[in-house]
């Protein structure tokens, strides 16, 4: 499945269901110390996210959405974004769907990151959820930017040693 969307002006974004190729070229997109400022702060060790394209393939098949592959104009691999259930178990909002995206470095800034996050939106209200959540580091200006450009308004406060979150809420 290929969306494509001009969200009424540039950039046009492409957005696929990960492959397994798409492990190495999260791998290789991510790899920038800022990239991961906001992720543990080291590159993710090629595993990570073969286990990470997988799971969004099961993700497409079960509910219809996941965390796509972004494609840039000339069919570079840009990133990813879309939604997932939130991950974790122990803390933020579980059980919850969560839209997120991730870009390589040498494209932030230049609107893929909310012209992809509003295509994948799509597919989600598609799937009948009524509301998603955006988990973003409290530092993480840039994130908190493309969120509010998309209509989300903060909620909550999560607090863990390393890292205060602000949890966005869309409803749709």
């Amino acid at each position: 499945m290929t969306k494509t969307t001009t969200d009424g002006a540039p950039p046009a974004v492409e957005l696929r269901v990960p492959t397994e190729e798409d492990a190495w070229n999260w791998h290789h997109a991510f790899a920038h110390p800022d990239v991961m400022e906001f992720h543990g702060g080291a590159p993710a060790e090629l595993s990570v996210y073969d286990e990470l394209t997988a799971r969004q393939r099961r993700h497409h098949a079960e509910r219809g959405f996941c965390l796509y592959t972004l494609l840039g104009p000339d069919g570079t691999v840009l990133g990813f974004a879309g939604a997932q259930p939130w991950p974790h178990e122990s803390w933020g909002p579980v059980g919850e769907i969560e839209i997120g995206w991730r870009l390589g470095r040498d494209h932030w800034g230049k609107g893929y990151a909310t012209a992809a996050a509003r295509a994948a939106l799509d597919d989600v209200r598609a799937a009948g959820v009524p509301e998603v959540v955006a988990m973003i580091n409290s530092r993480n200006a840039r994130s908190i930017a493309v969120a509010e450009r998309l209509g989300m308004r903060r909620a909550e406060t999560y607090e863990k040693p390393e890292v205060t979150a602000y949890c966005y809420r869309l409803a749709l």
